[in-house]
């Protein structure tokens, strides 16, 4: 495994020109840069936080925009009214050439403002209650269980992350919605084309068109015959006139998907990979099961899968750590750079299941934070606390460089996971 300090990022004098940090340190022009290590933020994150919290960066797209990476900072910045969503922006700093055309088309809720945002997530929140997702627990531990009986019915070596990661993440949205699994890895195929910064405008367009295509055949099958599920729920008590249209309706629908299986399927696969790395903290909650909560939450802190998911643009000046964000300027929350933020969390690229006061950052800030919080995390208890029970002897199968890791994607995680037992 590289350490942070190996990334394999170019590093230039500092962020468009600026020589704030020494050489050896200097933060990258460049934005996104890649992780060294796949448990760690990268280590240019450390140098900006030290040297320019505030930076300004280029954009795979050619646009400039600023990156912040203090935790203080990053909080304030996601509570802030003036920093907007709104995806039709000009300043908008989309990482990909497809995504904010196709996000202006299809506008995905949490790249909204209110009172627009504000709708839709109230439209949501009654299902993702703690005690909604706590009634939920026996349904999710059933269908790991299955998942995992046909993943070790099959025989390794397996590659864990569609026969368990993306089987357990798809699975539960969709039946949470209606949404049938019969082709679990159609859903993911959408999100890694919606979701990568190398597809096209286009190639964006005609996935989620698909997937839209398919929630407009059940929407319509619904209004027929409803059923116990979220879809028949927001059909019959939302889709009304005057209140919220078709394909409103179906972009909520959408990017609960998208949002919804994309982040657990990466923290599946990466938590597990870091429990095989380190076998004490594996052996830690096999002795004690009680410690998931909090080693999901530490999990969750440690691997920052969505770091760079809050994307906003200053509606008026923002200030920050001295520095002036100009109004219509995009700016990036950092999420790994605030969780890995030694000011906040001592010794933050430890890994400590008894962390306390464990104010992370992952699911985001303030009025955009992660509508679905409590469904992940009841998620990522129970598959990796039923995979460390039921397959004690679970082990990669072939060399630790052989992990396929993916850089290129709006949520970082893994493309491939090789195990056996």
């Amino acid at each position: 495994m590289n350490s942070p300090e190996t990334s394999t990022a170019s590093h230039a004098p500092g962020p468009l020109g600026t020589d704030a940090a020494p050489e050896s340190a200097a933060p990258p022009r460049d934005f996104p840069v890649q992780r060294g290590c796949p448990f760690a933020a990268p280590a240019e994150y450390a140098a900006l936080r030290t040297h320019d919290p505030v930076a300004r960066v280029t954009l795979p797209t050619k646009k400039e925009a600023w990156v912040v990476t203090r935790y203080d900072d990053v909080r304030e910045l996601l509570s802030d009214p003036r920093a907007s969503a709104d995806i039709r922006r000009p300043g908008f700093p989309a990482l990909g050439e497809g995504e904010q055309e196709a996000g202006a088309r299809f506008r995905p809720f949490i790249r909204t403002d209110a009172p627009e945002h504000t709708k839709y997530r109230r439209m949501l929140l009654p299902v993702f209650t703690v005690r909604r997702v706590r009634a939920m627990r026996p349904a999710v531990q059933a269908r790991v269980d299955e998942i995992l009986d046909d993943m070790l019915a099959a025989g390794g070596p397996a590659d864990l992350v569609p026969a368990y990661a993306n089987a357990v993440s798809t699975s539960v949205i969709c039946e949470l919605l209606g949404v049938p699994r019969e082709n679990l890895e159609y859903f993911r195929d959408v999100t890694r084309i919606s979701g990568s910064r190398n597809s096209t405008a286009e190639q964006v367009s005609e996935a989620l068109g698909g997937l839209f295509g398919l929630l407009a055949e059940l929407v319509g099958k619904r209004r027929e015959e409803p059923r116990d599920d979220l879809i028949s729920k927001l059909v019959t008590e939302q889709l009304v006139p005057g209140h919220v249209t078709t394909d409103q309706l179906l972009s909520t629908l959408g990017i609960t998907i998208n949002a919804g299986r994309e982040t657990t399927t990466s923290m599946i696969a990466l938590s597990t990979l870091l429990l095989l790395d380190r076998p004490e903290l594996r052996e830690e909650l096999r002795r004690d099961s009680s410690l998931m909560p909090a080693a999901v939450d530490e999990l969750l802190r440690v691997l920052s899968v969505a770091d760079s998911i809050p994307l906003r643009v200053a509606a008026e000046d923002i200030d920050l750590s001295g520095r002036t964000i100009p109004a219509d300027d995009g700016v990036i929350a950092l999420l790994a750079g605030a969780n890995h933020d030694p000011e906040q969390f001592e010794e933050p690229e430890r890994v400590d299941f008894h962390r306390t006061d464990n104010h992370h950052v992952a699911f985001g800030h303030g009025v955009h934070q992660c509508v679905g919080q409590h469904l992940a995390r009841l998620e990522l208890e129970v598959a990796l606390e039923t995979l460390i029970r039921r397959v004690p002897t679970l082990r990669l199968a072939g060399d630790r460089d052989d992990v396929v890791v993916k850089h290129d994607s709006a949520t970082f995680g893994l493309e491939e996971l090789r195990v056996t037992w």
